[in-house]
């Protein structure tokens, strides 16, 4: 079984704009972000931790500004805590076993795909595309990535 963990060494690999979204709980500017556009099929998991979280088959456009997914890939890797800054009530998403900060989920997501938006940072993940998923221990996800929508 795969162990998923946040280490020193993860740390130490992030970028300044990394660090600051996973682990400060930041927000990248909207449009900024590495994965925004990215169609390719694959996997996007934890930049700290490694844990998978999201497929691009439920990737979709919001044009929220950040990727926006309708649900996760495993639902037992991603944590939902009540968020109450800014004067708001939402619904903050963390990887489980990272604790990265990734961003937020809404109640305003297509219908058709079950009514959520996880509207999140793209500085807190990493993409694997579908071929090489495999390679890297994710061959168990490939069967999402290949079959939903």
């Amino acid at each position: 079984m795969t162990r998923y963990a946040k280490t020193p060494e993860a740390l130490a690999r992030l970028t300044p704009e990394q660090f600051r979204v996973t682990q400060q709980s930041g927000t990248e500017r909207a449009g900024t972000g590495p994965f925004l556009h990215n169609d390719e099929p694959g996997l996007y998991v934890d930049i700290v931790s490694g844990e998978p979280l999201f497929t691009s088959a439920d990737k979709f456009e919001s044009g929220c500004g950040w990727p926006s997914f309708a649900r996760p890939a495993d639902p037992a890797h991603i944590a939902e805590i009540k968020d109450f800054t800014l004067g708001m009530t939402r619904t903050e998403v963390r990887s489980t076993h990272g604790d990265s900060h990734l961003g937020h989920v809404f109640n305003d997501g297509p219908r058709e795909l079950g009514g959520l938006r996880y509207c999140i940072n793209g500085a807190s993940l990493r993409f694997i595309p579908r071929d090489r998923m495999e390679a890297e221990g994710y061959g168990a996800y490939l069967p999402q990535v290949e079959d939903r929508r």
